[in-house]
């Protein structure tokens, strides 16, 4: 195996079609980051779900940096716990083959551009699975200017959190140094939790939670956002001003809604949502978030209480009154 190889990259991200790092990681364009940072978690997520991209948010994280939004293309690492012969073997492969200095986790480092966040698998350690410290922090920062995803944990918290150019998603510190782990991969699928990223992945990173954007998907999901929040901002203004009811906003707008929001529009618009087409209004006025399951049976309670059940009709139906003095009713599905 080879780490960080552009082959295996490139044969891993076919759907994307636009420019690639020299190791063949999508490189999604600086302006869809830029108008990534001002985007919701669940604008975004509500695309990806749509799509059938059901793990790719994982929430339930440390944050060195409060609030701050992280927003930037993934650069992968896989960790595992170590195994002499794999362990030995890896390490000597990287050092002597590929001319890579020091342990695993500086290797991974030593890859990081502009504007990318190193997105890390370590499987949840967190004693003597402190992946960055200080020293190894500071040069993420400086690099990318941007931060990491840590599944696992972090040293020298005091330091990181004076570093205010980046942002750190962890789950736990400690203050033991990293110890019996092997990098497996580099810039391979690596799985964070619930989650999967892939390298070129857009990381958003907010008070919610890390969610992984496909490449070939950023673009929609930024449109996607900012049409929803352009609704919003109409909608808000109009329940305050005693024009419409929530319950009129919440539900699918009427004719009479999306020509008052088209109107709106004209003088209204902010600057940042100004290159923004509505081709067709959405069937809910705000965006419609639809899944792959299978249709559920109408189940609703009936007017008794009951939830009501539907029988063959060739079938004989017990009339035997039940315990609760209602007739039960048989299905025709087996036994």
């Amino acid at each position: 195996m080879k780490f960080d190889n552009n082959s295996d990259i490139i044969q891993l991200t076919p759907k994307w079609e636009g420019d690639r790092f020299d190791n063949g990681r999508p490189k999604v364009s600086d302006e869809i980051l830029n108008r990534m940072e001002n985007v919701a978690t669940e604008e975004v997520w509500s695309i990806l779900w749509e799509k059938g991209y059901k793990f790719q948010f994982q929430g339930d994280w440390l944050r060195t940096h409060g609030n701050k939004v992280l927003v930037g293309r993934a650069v992968t690492a896989t960790m595992v716990p170590s195994r002499p012969d794999l362990h030995d073997s890896l390490l000597e492969y990287g050092q002597n083959e590929e001319n890579r200095i020091g342990f695993f986790n500086s290797w991974v480092i030593e890859t990081l551009q502009t504007d990318d966040v190193m997105v890390v698998d370590m499987f949840g350690k967190i004693f003597e699975g402190t992946f960055c410290g200080g020293n190894l922090s500071s040069t993420v920062a400086t690099r990318t200017k941007r931060g990491q995803v840590i599944y696992g944990g972090i040293r020298d918290l005091q330091q990181i959190m004076k570093m205010d150019n980046m942002q750190t998603f962890y789950k736990g510190c400690d203050p033991t140094p990293i110890r019996d782990v092997t990098l497996v991969g580099l810039n391979t699928p690596c799985r964070i939790g619930q989650a999967i990223c892939m390298p070129g992945d857009i990381v958003l990173g907010t008070a919610s939670g890390v969610l992984f954007i496909p490449p070939h998907l950023a673009e929609d999901c930024v449109l996607h956002a900012e049409k929803t929040q352009l609704r919003e901002i109409f909608g808000f203004q109009r329940i305050r001003e005693g024009i419409y009811t929530s319950a009129e906003m919440d539900t699918k707008w009427t004719d009479r809604i999306e020509t008052d929001f088209s109107d709106w529009r004209v003088d209204n618009t902010p600057v940042d949502f100004q290159h923004l087409t509505f081709d067709q209004p959405s069937e809910l006025g705000f965006a419609e978030t639809t899944t792959d399951e299978p249709e559920e049976v109408d189940n609703q309670p009936s007017e008794l209480g009951f939830v009501e059940t539907t029988t063959d009709e060739s079938e004989e139906i017990d009339n035997q009154p039940s315990e609760l003095g209602f007739a039960e009713t048989t299905t025709d599905e087996p036994e």
